[in-house]
């Protein structure tokens, strides 16, 4: 699920299938390279060996539904916090994330990749215009995208106005997002991330789609803004 990730390398994807494709490491020194491929491995191994024992089920699979049989794609929005559980169950649906441009989170990215995700290259603060380009040219191919709207680094549980932006250029809605299991440990993380305990149950809900109008007006967009603002918050309980 924006899932934000972190990359070294700035660049513009030319097709589709290079987001799957993982970045090089030439100009990493050998310390760097050792710490990506040991993160990235150990959180694949943790996050699937915990979260293929939790059982999900499902609530609003009929808002993605209908999006589908309009012929369009979500933009799903979620709560960074919910990365851990929310990355193994959106694995290889044709979902992509958006991947800032710091070398700090490589390992993620090259993490979701492993689970199938796309990873399109920018941020708010760097390359972030081109990305919105390159994010609505994804949603094109028919693949959703998937934004941890108060990500890279909070604050917890409020919104960014990437996921509005993305909707007004793309045409797409977007579907507020949550996964939330039963039982958890809270880790001690600006986002509080949620991590399951070992064979708990979980609820994955998908909220109703808010649709951003390409010819809106500056307060529509507030208007939709807040709306995703208020849906997140309820599902997570805030």
């Amino acid at each position: 699920m924006v899932l934000l990730f972190y990359s070294g390398y700035n660049f513009v994807t030319e097709n589709t299938e290079t987001i799957f494709t993982r970045a090089s490491l030439a100009k990493c020194t050998l310390k760097q390279r050792l710490f990506v491929y040991v993160a990235d491995l150990t959180l694949y191994l943790l996050i699937t060996g915990i979260s293929m024992t939790v059982r999900v089920r499902t609530t609003g699979k009929e808002h993605t539904d209908a999006i589908a049989a309009q012929g369009k794609v979500p933009i799903i929005a979620a709560w960074h916090d919910n990365i851990f559980l929310g990355v193994y169950y959106l694995r290889n649906r044709r979902v992509a994330g958006l991947a800032s441009l710091s070398f700090d989170g490589e390992y993620i990215a090259r993490l979701v990749q492993r689970l199938g995700f796309g990873v399109v290259r920018g941020s708010s603060s760097r390359g972030g215009a081109a990305a919105l380009i390159e994010m609505a040219r994804v949603m094109r191919d028919g693949f959703e995208m998937c934004l941890n709207v108060d990500g890279p680094r909070g604050p917890r549980h409020i919104a960014k106005f990437g996921a509005v932006s993305l909707a007004k250029r793309s045409g797409n809605p977007i579907v507020p997002f949550a996964i939330r299991p039963d039982r958890f440990i809270t880790l001690r993380s600006w986002d509080r991330m949620l991590i399951p305990i070992p064979f708990t149950s979980a609820e994955a809900v998908f909220g109703e789609p808010i649709y951003v109008a390409a010819d809106g007006d500056a307060d529509d967009d507030r208007a939709r803004f807040a709306e995703l603002q208020s849906a997140l918050d309820r599902m997570a309980g805030d």
